[in-house]
């Protein structure tokens, strides 16, 4: 199995970036597809952006795209996220998600098997 840690939230002024890192130890890196969830305040948990094990494929949730960026470096064993344009939305609780690679990059939460602690990610007007 791969243990996950989240880092890099904050507080942050409306039209503003953060970058948030998942370290993964424990089992190979690349045996797993990466993704990104949120929970924000009374909302349930959704898909944000994922990324396939080997780099080459990605999808983001369309809230997102065109302002978040999701990447991995499977030498460093992370995968980050890098948002920009951050909106009073987009605050949330992320979480780092892994599944097998062998499966399709899931876009829903059961589909992921390892999940991270969580890192908060607060954005204000």
């Amino acid at each position: 199995q791969v243990q996950l840690v989240e880092s890099g939230g904050g507080l942050v002024q409306a039209g503003g970036s953060l970058r948030l890192s998942c370290a993964a130890s424990g089992r190979t890196f690349t045996s797993y597809n990466m993704a990104w969830f949120r929970q924000g305040p009374g909302k349930e948990r959704e898909f944000v952006a994922a990324i396939s094990w080997s780099g080459d494929d990605r999808n983001w949730a369309d809230s997102v795209e065109g302002r978040f960026t999701i990447s991995r470096d499977n030498v460093k064993n992370t995968v980050d996220l890098q948002m920009n344009t951050l909106k009073p939305e987009d605050t949330a609780v992320y979480y780092c998600a892994a599944q097998p690679r062998e499966r399709q990059i899931g876009i829903r939460d059961y589909e992921y098997n390892y999940w991270g602690q969580g890192t908060q990610v607060t954005v204000s007007s």
